[in-house]
């Protein structure tokens, strides 16, 4: 199994992404920020809600 993304990993690519934000929004600010491919993959799979701020985010990563 490939190595799963830090949860540091993913707040390096989400730095200056404004909260709240969306699944989308995040998934975007991402991909702007060159994430590779296994965080916008792992970020794919977090609940389609609004997140508040980043310990939101890391939570649902973390889980998932």
């Amino acid at each position: 199994m490939a190595n799963q993304p830090s949860p540091i990993e993913l707040q390096k690519h989400l730095g200056g992404v404004e909260y709240p934000a969306s699944k989308d929004a995040l998934l975007e600010h991402a991909k702007s920020k060159g994430a590779p491919e296994e965080i916008l993959e792992r970020l794919g799979t977090i609940a389609d809600r609004e997140y508040d701020g980043p310990s939101g985010v890391v939570k649902e990563f973390s889980n998932g």
